[in-house]
């Protein structure tokens, strides 16, 4: 039984689902949510602003980034195991839901509930809503306690990938600490995050950076754009030595791939549907990336399976899990330049 469905939500962690990597064969990826949720997506015909709107409930499903990314490794084949938070009757529920998935994971008591985040698909329009709370307040105590978990699996497992928003209560420079840590032990890093938690990160340094335009505007001061905007900023992180590899999204052109090697333009291909929603679309990338990299692909091959994949990801409404076909069969038409 995992910590977090105990009645005492602030017990430590204890593995649920299966045990973990010791008890897997080959490569083996381990992510960190410390902000998890639980996506509860409804759907509507038409958003009325007056009188009832009757809805209809498409999924319940965990969420969260690390979390996101250790379910999409797995429907992928490969292995990961998702350390998170889990607090109250939420959190009981979250590890349930993975528990029955089939996801191996390790649950951190906390005192604070877990959050609840909507997804609001409105059918007519194909227009998705995502409403996300903060989350919980953690303690100091219990930041320690994720390090330590999580410190567990630092330099058995090759690939540890943080991922999602930093909760409260938490210092800035907590995934710059992550980051450290996970050096320390010989394994790398893959960041995924944002806000000021990202800056101090960078400035300790990781394997792998991933971000958006929002997170690169967020960095740079202005608008990225295009190709030439995100090859100013990769080239920044990777001189700096703030990223080995720097992996910049532009929504619908695509991504650019930076390593020591040069630069890749990869083109996003071309939908066999209609786009109802990006939510969830960066952490399928980062699950197909990762899962490439622990099965031993260079890294602009492991970036286009990427972006087929949160192209896929944006044919599902809310952060449904997109179709495993789809995404290897869009891999193909991903075009590359440079490098």
């Amino acid at each position: 039984m995992i910590a977090a469905a105990t009645p005492d939500p602030a017990a430590a962690g204890t593995s649920g689902g299966k045990a973990g990597p010791e008890h897997t064969t080959g490569p083996a990826i381990v992510t960190l949510t410390m902000n998890p949720a639980i996506d509860l997506c409804w759907e509507v015909d038409r958003l009325e602003a007056v009188g009832k709107n009757r809805a209809r409930v498409r999924s319940v499903a965990v969420g969260g980034g690390g979390i996101n990314v250790a379910r999409h490794v797995v429907r992928f084949g490969g292995r990961a195991t998702a350390v998170h938070t889990a607090g109250g009757e939420v959190g009981r529920r979250l590890c349930r839901l993975l528990d029955e998935e089939g996801v191996d994971h390790v649950a951190v008591g906390v005192g604070d509930d877990t959050r609840e985040a909507l997804v609001l698909f409105e059918a007519g329009s194909h227009r998705s809503y995502h409403i996300v709370p903060p989350g919980p307040r953690l303690s100091e105590r219990e930041g320690q306690r994720c390090l330590d978990v999580l410190g567990r699996f630092t330099g058995r497992c090759p690939y540890v990938v943080a991922s999602g928003s930093l909760p409260a209560g938490l210092p800035d420079d907590y995934f710059a600490t992550v980051a450290r840590r996970v050096r320390d032990a010989g394994s790398r890093l893959i960041l995924d995050t944002s806000g000021p938690a990202l800056r101090a990160a960078l400035a300790e340094g990781v394997f792998l950076f991933r971000c958006n335009r929002t997170e690169a505007e967020s960095l740079t001061g202005r608008a990225v754009i295009d190709f030439d905007d995100a090859q100013a900023l990769n080239e920044h992180l990777l001189t700096t030595g703030a990223a080995e590899i720097a992996v910049t999204t532009l929504g619908a052109l695509g991504a650019l791939c930076s390593t020591a090697d040069g630069h890749t333009e990869l083109y996003a291909p071309p939908l066999p549907g209609t786009p109802l929603s990006d939510a969830g679309a960066g952490d399928s990338m980062v699950a197909a990336l990762t899962t490439e990299l622990a099965a031993g692909e260079d890294p602009v091959s492991a970036c286009a399976l990427g972006v087929a994949t949160a192209a896929a990801a944006m044919l599902t409404p809310s952060t449904e899990p997109f179709d495993v076909d789809v995404a290897r069969s869009l891999r193909p038409l991903v075009r590359t330049t440079g490098g």
